[in-house]
Parts: structure tokens; C-alpha cells; sequence
């Protein structure tokens, strides 16, 4: 029979040597150099549990002690034992209490009359890999709680079938204005305009698969105080509870696009003042260093002819005074919004 070489750290629970000795055998024939603990009572086992509740790799659990017994004694076990799987063995044949007995949180339960080497280390093997995967389960939630709860960006679950939110986290009650009650007792559609519903229904066509983020654009969302806000929308479908959902970051974009559209703004006043300096003030200039050219390099101009192109001269300059004051104004109205 194969031996598994590594190591494993096993507390037997048991009043009966036989039964000890036997145990201990089976576990021999399995395991290379297994590391056994043995408690005769409920109270040793209490007293070596407590003490070191992160040793074993499993319990191996007799249902009768002279101190405790049955359920009682199950759930004691259960409680100081933590994380680690607990394997019944008994002597009585009783399926209804095994059962419970699993429904109540133990790994296994065997009769130890059909016990043997194969099927108890089968045992062992089982429910370590179980309690691992269980402890990846619940490590994998608590981070993802985590991050969901803390994230300074609002986020939600909703059910993809009825669009019901069915989490929501502090930065969404806090943004939106909504307690987490009433999100819970509304849908996705209530956060937004009526008109926004067809871009929703698109949106939810266009979604992929399973564990795949989509960034599905911008959108308009209400606050409770009816404050329209632009949202880009980030999500993925996952599994919520045993409902098919959809995970939502919404980042709040509101004060970027304005910032951007008053750029443009902004924009167009700058090229509206590039196009007259570059073509209204040439015009006068242009008159007033022709009229000074003809002035200074022809002296048979007559006094009145000279007064003529002189007032034109002023004309001139007055134009370009006024197109300089308009560029000056139009230069003023111009501020650069703060991010």
C-alpha cells in the first residue's frame, strides 16, 4: 500500500485503547511517520486543543466519552477546534444522527466497523483538502469585502435578472445620498433618467462573460438630491449569493468633463482671437505704414493733401485701438478653469 511521506499531526479522541491502537495502526499503514496526539476525555482534549489549536492537521473523534458524548459533545469539539476538519468515529450505526451530525460542521463520519487504512486516511486527505478550500473561499471574500467596503470609488451588486442592487459600499451611500437601505430596495434604473434607460438596455446586451471587466462608457446618473452627475462605468459579471450579477465601479467624471468643455471653450476663444490679430489688425496697420511710407518719402505733397492723409493716419490708428480694446476684452473673459 502507498505511504504518504508528509507529515501530518493527528489528535485521536478516544476512551477505548483497542480502538486507539487500532487507529493508530490504520494510520501507520497510511502515513510514513504520522504525528499522533491522544486525550482519553473530553477535557484533555479540551486542555491539548486550547493549547494548541493550529498543531493538527484533523481530529479523529469518538461520539461516547466518559465526560460528554454526542451532539454535545460535537459541537464542543467544533467550537475550540477552529478550522480544523473533524472526523467521527463511532460504533453505532445510526444515519440519521450522521447526518446531522455533517449538517452541524463535521468532516466525516465513519463506523468503525467498516473502518481501514484506506478509507480513513481517504478521510483525512478529503477533509484537509476541503478545510483548505473552504479557508481560499473565505479568504477570497473577506478581501474582496475588503476592498469592495473600502474602495474611496462608489460601488454596487445588482442582480442582472431584475436590475435590484443587492450591495452597495460607503462611498456610494456617501456620493449618491442614498442609505443602504433604500438602495436595497431599489433597482439601477432608479438612479437614473428616464431617457438614459435605452443607453442602460444597450448596456446590458453588450455584456461579456464571466470574469471579464467591461468598460462600458460614460452615463448620467441622479443623486438623491435629483443633482445630475456623468459616471464612467466600470463592470463584471460574477456569482452573488448564488444570483448571477454584475460588480459596478462608478467613477464620478462630473467636474473632469467640465473642466475639459471649458478648455474648449476656452479653445475657441483663443482661435477667435489668433484670427484677428492675424487678419483685422493687419488691415489698419497696413493703411497707416502705407499713408507714413508716402508721407516721408514724397515731399510734393501739398499742406492739404498731407492733412488728408494725416486724418487718415488718425482713422487708422483709432481703428486699431478699437480692435486692440476688443482683443483685450475678449483676452480678459478668458480663465482657465481649476482641475
Amino acid at each position: 500500500m502507498f505511504r504518504d511521506s508528509r507529515s501530518y499531526t493527528i489528535l485521536v479522541i478516544d476512551d477505548n485503547s483497542g480502538d486507539r491502537l487500532l487507529i493508530e495502526t490504520y494510520l501507520e499503514e497510511a502515513i510514513k511517520a504520522p504525528k499522533i496526539v491522544e486525550a482519553k476525555n473530553f477535557a484533555e482534549a479540551n486542555l491539548i486543543l486550547t493549547q494548541s489549536p493550529k498543531y493538527f492537521d484533523t481530529v479523529l473523534l469518538d461520539l461516547s466519552l466518559p465526560d460528554k458524548s454526542g451532539e454535545n459533545l460535537i459541537m464542543e469539539i467544533l467550537r475550540i477546534a477552529a478550522n480544523i476538519p473533524v472526523i467521527v468515529l463511532t460504533g453505532y450505526s445510526d444515519m440519521a444522527f450522521g447526518r446531522k451530525s455533517l449538517s452541524l460542521g463535521i468532516s466525516d463520519y465513519l463506523l468503525k466497523d467498516d473502518l481501514n487504512a484506506t478509507n480513513l486516511f481517504k478521510s483525512i486527505i478529503y477533509g484537509i483538502e476541503r478545510n483548505a478550500a473552504s479557508q481560499r473561499i473565505y479568504d477570497s471574500e473577506k478581501r474582496y469585502k475588503e476592498l469592495f467596503h473600502l474602495s474611496p470609488i462608489p460601488m454596487w451588486v445588482y442582480e442582472m435578472g431584475n436590475l435590484a442592487f443587492l450591495d452597495v459600499n460607503q462611498a456610494a451611500i456617501k456620493h449618491y445620498g442614498y442609505s443602504k437601505e433604500e438602495f436595497l430596495s431599489m433597482t439601477i434604473r432608479d438612479i437614473r433618467q428616464k431617457e438614459e434607460n435605452n443607453f442602460l438596455d444597450n448596456a446590458m446586451e453588450n455584456s461579456t462573460s464571466d470574469g471579464e471587466i467591461n468598460h462600458l462608457g460614460i452615463f448620467r446618473h441622479l443623486k438623491k438630491n435629483q443633482e445630475i452627475i456623468d459616471v464612467e462605468i466600470s463592470s463584471n459579471i460574477l456569482d452573488f449569493n448564488g444570483l448571477k450579477a454584475k460588480l459596478v465601479l462608478a467613477n464620478d467624471v462630473t467636474q473632469r468633463r467640465r473642466y475639459i468643455e471649458a478648455i474648449e471653450e476656452q479653445n475657441v476663444k483663443l482661435k477667435e482671437i489668433s484670427w484677428i490679430q492675424s487678419h483685422v489688425v493687419r488691415a489698419p496697420l497696413a493703411r497707416m505704414m502705407g499713408l507714413i511710407n508716402m508721407l516721408t518719402e514724397d515731399d510734393d505733397f501739398s499742406d492739404s493733401e498731407k492733412k488728408i492723409f494725416i486724418n487718415h493716419i488718425i482713422e487708422s490708428g483709432h481703428e486699431l485701438d478699437k480692435i486692440i480694446r476688443n482683443i483685450s476684452n475678449k483676452t480678459e473673459n478668458i480663465n482657465i478653469p481649476e482641475k
